[in-house]
Formats: C-alpha cells, sequence, structure tokens
C-alpha cells in the first residue's frame, strides 16, 4: 500500500510543474530551456519549410491527418521489407500483409496493439525506425490536437500541427524519454544493438536472451503512452522491468503527460480570464485553474474508484482455487511477478487503461473477473485522463454533455466557458461519444457470429467474450492491452481491430477539431444568475455521474454477460 500511496503522491506532485511547462509551450511563452531549444526548433522549420502560420481547424485536421498517413505508408514499407533491410542481426523476415497493416495502424493511432512478439517478429531497423519513431509521431499528434482544441475552447487562435508537432517532441518528449531511458538502463534494461546471446543455463541447456535498444523504446513507450513491448511479455519481464525501481517509474512515465495536459488546459481557461480582470487580481504560482480543477478531480474519482475494486478484487482470490485447497491469503497470484505483487499489479493495470498506455506488468487475462471489469471499463470510457491530450479531449466532451442535459433540465440555452453550446456541437458531440460503444459492440456483435471470429477465443463462455470485449474496447480506445489468451493474428482479427484503431482515433480527432473550430467563432455571452456554473465541487459530482451513467446505458449488458457474470458464477 505503500508503494501505491508513494506512486500517486510523486505524480500529484509532478503533475502541476510539468503542466505549466507544457502550457508555456503551447502558448509560445518563455520557458527556462528556450537557450536550448530555440536554435533547435528553428532548424527543423528551415530543414522542413515550416512557417509556424495559424491554421484553420480544417487545415489543422487535414495537415494531420496528411502527416500521419504519410508515414503509415513508410512504416508499412519497412515492415514488409525489413528482412532485407539493415540492422537486422537475428535474421527475421519481412511482417505478413494483414499483421503489417495491424502493426501500422496500431502505432500510427498511439494504440500499439502487438499481434505479434517483438523480439522474434521485429528486426532493430524495424523497432528504431518504425515502432520507436512512431511513438514519438503519434504522441505528438495527439498532443498537437489537444493543444489546438484548448486554444480553441480558451478563445485562442488553434495554431499550427506541424510547429506544435516539432514543439512537443524537441522540448518534451525527446528530453523526458532520455532521462527516463538512463533511469532503466540504470535498472538494468538492455540498450544495444548486439545480437541475441546464447547462454548455457545452470542444468548445462542452452536458451537464446533477446537483446536490442530495449531502454530507448521502453523510454518512449510509456511517456508517450504507448504501450507496445520490446518483448512479448510486455512489462512483465525483466528485461523491459527489472525491479520495483522501474516499475514505479515506467507508471509515472505514464501518467504524468496526459495528467499535465489537464493542467495545461486549466491554467489556458484560467490565463484568458484573468486577461480580462484587473492585472491586480492575476493569480501567480502553482494554480491549475477551477476548471480544469474539475476535470482533474473527475477524472481522478473515476480513477481511485477504479483502482480500490480491481485491488480489493485481487486481494480477494479465487474461490474455486482455495476450495481445491490453494491458501488463497494472499489473493489472486495468478499471471503476476512475484516481485511485484498484487499492489503494484493492481495499480500498473488500472493506471495503464486509465492513461490509455497499454503496457502490462501483469497477465491481464488471470485477474479475476472484477479485476478484469476495472481495465475493460476505463477503455470502454476512454477519458479517465486517457492517452496524452485524447483523453482530455473525451472528458471534455462529457462536460459538453452534462452541461447540454443540465441546461434541458431547467429549460435554459446551455453555455460553456461562456459560449452557447447549440445543436452543431452537440451534433459532433454525439459522434464523438458515440462512436466509441459502436466499433466496441459492433466488433464484439460481428467477432461472436462467425467462424473467423470465434476460431480466435481461447476460454469458454464468459469469459471468452470478455477476451472479445477487451480487445475491441483497447483497439477502440487506442490503448493496446490485451487479455492475451485471445489468439488475435489471423486475417481476421488484424483487419477487424485495425479498423477499430482507425476510426477509434481519427473520427474523434477531427470531429473535436470541429468543436474547437466552432467554439472560436461564438461570441462570449455575459454570465447571469441562471448560468450553470462549471468550476465547482457540484458540477465535478455530476460529471462523474454522467460519465458513469453513459457507460452503463451503452456497456452494462455487455459486461454482464462477460465478466459480471463470470463473477457471480465463482461466488454465488
Amino acid at each position: 500500500m505503500l508503494q501505491i500511496v508513494l506512486t500517486l503522491a510523486i505524480f500529484v506532485i509532478l503533475v502541476i510543474p510539468i503542466g505549466r511547462y507544457m502550457y508555456h509551450i503551447a502558448t509560445n511563452q518563455k520557458t527556462f530551456a528556450d537557450a536550448v531549444f530555440n536554435p533547435i526548433d528553428k532548424f527543423v522549420y528551415k530543414v522542413c519549410g515550416i512557417k509556424g502560420e495559424d491554421m484553420s481547424w480544417k487545415r489543422y485536421a487535414m495537415s494531420l491527418l496528411m502527416a500521419n498517413g504519410v508515414m503509415v505508408l513508410v512504416g508499412y514499407l519497412i515492415l514488409r521489407l525489413q528482412g532485407l533491410l539493415f540492422l537486422n542481426p537475428n535474421g527475421i523476415g519481412g511482417m505478413e500483409e494483414s499483421l503489417s497493416f495491424n502493426t501500422i495502424i496500431s502505432f500510427m493511432t498511439n494504440t500499439n496493439l502487438q499481434h505479434y512478439s517483438g523480439e522474434s517478429g521485429l528486426s532493430y531497423a524495424s523497432q528504431m525506425c518504425v515502432i520507436i519513431f512512431m511513438m514519438f509521431t503519434s504522441a505528438a499528434s495527439g498532443y498537437a490536437a489537444c493543444m489546438a482544441f484548448c486554444r480553441g475552447l480558451a478563445g485562442k487562435k488553434l495554431g499550427n500541427f506541424y510547429s506544435d508537432m516539432v514543439r512537443i517532441t524537441t522540448r518534451i518528449l525527446i528530453p523526458g524519454a532520455f532521462i527516463i531511458g538512463l533511469i532503466l538502463v540504470s535498472q538494468g534494461t538492455p540498450q544495444t544493438l548486439e545480437s541475441n546471446l546464447t547462454v548455457q543455463t545452470i542444468e548445462g541447456k542452452y536458451q537464446d536472451i533477446a537483446m536490442g535498444p530495449v531502454a530507448a523504446l521502453e523510454s518512449i513507450k510509456h511517456l508517450g503512452t504507448n504501450g507496445g513491448g520490446f518483448f512479448g511479455a510486455n512489462s512483465t519481464t525483466p528485461f523491459e522491468n527489472p525491479t520495483v525501481i522501474s516499475n514505479i517509474v515506467e507508471m509515472i512515465s505514464m501518467m504524468i503527460l496526459p495528467g499535465a495536459c489537464v493542467v495545461t488546459f486549466g491554467l489556458m481557461l484560467h490565463d484568458k480570464k484573468k486577461e480580462k480582470a484587473a492585472k491586480k487580481n492575476r493569480i501567480s504560482g502553482p494554480v491549475i485553474g477551477r476548471q480544469g480543477a474539475v476535470v482533474f478531480g473527475a477524472m481522478a474519482i473515476i480513477f481511485l474508484i477504479g483502482l480500490t475494486i480491481c485491488f480489493n478484487a485481487e486481494k480477494a482470490g479465487n474461490p474455486v482455487i482455495a476450495d481445491m485447497g490453494i491458501n488463497q491469503d494472499m489473493g489472486s497470484m495468478e499471471g503476476k511477478e512475484v516481485r511485484f505483487g498484487i499492489d503494484q499489479s493492481s495499480l500498473f493495470t488500472t493506471v495503464t487503461t486509465s492513461f490509455t498506455t497499454g503496457t502490462v506488468n501483469n497477465m491481464h487475462d488471470t485477474l479475476t473477473p472484477l479485476g478484469g471489469m476495472v481495465p475493460m471499463l476505463h477503455m470502454m470510457l476512454n477519458c479517465v485522463f486517457g492517452g496524452k491530450g485524447v483523453g482530455l479531449m473525451n472528458m471534455i466532451m462529457y462536460v459538453i454533455l452534462a452541461v447540454f442535459i443540465c441546461g434541458l433540465m431547467v429549460g435554459r440555452t446551455p453555455e460553456y466557458l461562456n459560449k452557447k453550446i447549440e445543436g452543431k456541437e452537440m451534433k459532433l458531440v454525439a459522434i464523438v461519444i458515440l462512436i466509441h460503444p459502436l466499433l466496441i459492440l459492433g466488433f464484439s456483435a460481428l467477432a461472436v457470429s462467425t467462424q473467423a471470429g470465434l476460431a480466435g477465443v481461447t476460454n469458454p463462455e464468459f469469459h471468452g467474450l470478455s477476451q472479445v470485449l477487451y480487445e475491441y474496447a483497447s483497439s477502440a480506445a487506442n490503448n493496446g492491452s490485451g487479455f492475451e489468451g485471445l489468439a488475435d493474428n489471423s486475417m481476421f482479427w488484424n483487419i477487424t481491430t485495425g479498423l477499430a484503431m482507425f476510426f477509434g482515433r481519427y473520427i474523434a480527432i477531427v470531429a473535436q477539431l470541429a468543436i474547437a473550430g466552432s467554439m472560436l467563432k461564438k461570441k462570449p455571452v455575459n454570465e447571469s444568475v441562471g448560468t450553470l456554473r462549471t468550476d465547482n465541487v457540484t458540477f465535478m459530482i455530476i460529471l462523474v455521474f454522467i460519465v458513469y451513467i453513459f457507460a452503463a446505458l451503452t456497456f452494462f449488458p455487455a459486461l454482464a454477460l462477460g465478466p459480471i457474470a463470470e463473477h457471480l458464477s465463482l461466488w454465488m
């Protein structure tokens, strides 16, 4: 428990200063690191021909899609031809067509779902030129879209996509990943270009030890909320996650930037409000603004509820195993690393699916039914901090929905941030909120009703359905973790999850940028006694209930047939 409290305390301590630093980057204000990064940025702008002019939401969205599209094409070719390219000391051949499609979509959408084992399926060139490269660019794309979205809501110009991409990459992702990489190397994570080693064990047998640039991938994998592991066993293996210290560092790494995005959002709105006030009323110091605090608080409440359920479910153990005479005093240790135990495994499980990273330090397929329902539900919500930038935008959709519902209840035109919420915005919000369950439930229905889909299900009854729901929830939420008992490397699963990842990422981002563009054009309205306050504890509680009510209306029937039914079958 001390490790859980320590990890969360470090996160809370770091999130505000990093959020303020990101706020200065997003608003092109001075930072302490300008002397180092300004020359680098200017050089990149000159080489790439980036002029930095402000874009409309349509041009911003199109630039994001086109840049991502070019990277998808190049990355796909590298995966298909990796057997002929350089840095392939282990002689790994080219990747199969449908798997290449799934992999490239996965990493470009910041999902990092893996239907392959990295140590046997990718060359070092593919690991660095495709996987690690896209871990940087996909994270930067999500952050760029989020900052444009926040600027639009704050009444500022949306900015320039390419400039945002460069600044977040050079000023946050690269230096942050470098520091985290050094920490991981100090704990024993490999960082080399040597080929795999063959060693003799103490039993006299021989074993291959996979090598490679592991630390470089692991650092940006967590910092960029990516999740794809260098090895198939991901962060359960000692080569990716050697110690308790590395485990805590990896968790804080995937938590810090999504949390900091909320702080940045709050500071933008706080800054807007203070610009209209007298100079003497300006507030300085580590504040995040009331709007940011409400959103952060709602996310934190949902996160802590999920963590509590997951932790208690795993501590309770499995009654069927207990009936076999096996001691369950330690809880359900099946599928967990003894160096982490239930405490760090439960926290890691909740963090990786709340912050939409997808890395795992235990086998999610072996979680208890309720313990496995928590990560599944948080991916279905896709707004509990979420991936870097995208989670905040998704939560703002629920904020607008809550404002709209409350406005209807009192017969008043809903307003948010002194802007009227009208039909156009609500249609776009509906698209964002409904596309997610449509992808999850639609593809799950297809999988359980076709022979190709059922061929991948390896568990019977309720748990088999949980496998399917988890896979598509992970894909649509751009998470990337899996129950992993699923036989998912087939044409059906590669194509359907690839489509879920693609539409789950880009439809939402384009619609959210359209909302920001629409809100930016609106004239502000004056507050009155009838204006719904969105910066207090009452609204924060309303927001939490709105998120849970929507989840119940859309996902409860499916969850009832999967993890809930499985739980009842064990305990009743």
